[in-house]
């Protein structure tokens, strides 16, 4: 069964076909794309929304489309596997991307916050981490504002991100459950 959550504010809910046009609006643009190494194509954005939807269908939960009560599609918050080999790895992330219009009113947080409740509660998961490029200040503030700590000495090279390009030194942010003994 396939995990709707809400917050004051959103809903986090599995993707919809209507979903794919302003994903795909959202990945093109280079701000929302600036600590990433390329914007994304639209049959990328499409095999992205797919991929997520198998998720969904194999665990119930995963990268939810995220709704903004009243003002609709905002992008995505949620979890997932890891998807490279790291020394952190397996785990599972926590990771969100937000349109623009979308940004510095809390809503990431908020809705970070409900799925890490949702990975230490419902899924029982030990551990969530969170990365991105150290030069990403924002995303590393949301991490901070969720709880969730960061050690100097876990931060790594993306395997993903080319050689020599300035993205690709990452920070890591670890939380353990509260439940973790």
């Amino acid at each position: 069964m396939t995990t709707v959550l809400h917050t004051a504010r959103t809903t986090l809910r599995p993707w919809r076909d209507e979903d794919r046009e302003p994903f795909a609006a959202m990945c093109a643009d280079p701000v929302v794309m600036e600590f990433f190494p390329s914007v994304m194509t639209r049959d990328e954005c499409d095999e992205f929304v797919q991929r997520r939807a198998t998720e969904f269908d194999e665990r119930g939960w995963g990268l939810w489309a995220l709704d903004v009560n009243g003002r609709g599609f905002a992008g995505f918050v949620g979890l997932a596997p890891v998807g490279f080999e790291a020394p952190f790895a397996p785990a599972i992330e926590i990771g969100w991307r937000l349109a623009q219009p979308f940004w510095n009113d809390g809503l990431a947080t908020e809705a970070a916050l409900a799925a890490l409740d949702y990975g230490f509660g419902v899924a029982a998961l030990p551990e969530i981490v969170s990365f991105t490029s150290a030069l990403n200040v924002r995303s590393q503030r949301v991490m901070q504002k969720i709880g969730m700590t960061r050690r100097a000495e876990d931060d790594f090279e993306h395997p993903r991100v080319p050689e020599g390009n300035a993205l690709r030194p990452h920070v890591l942010y670890r939380k353990k459950s509260p439940r973790a003994t």
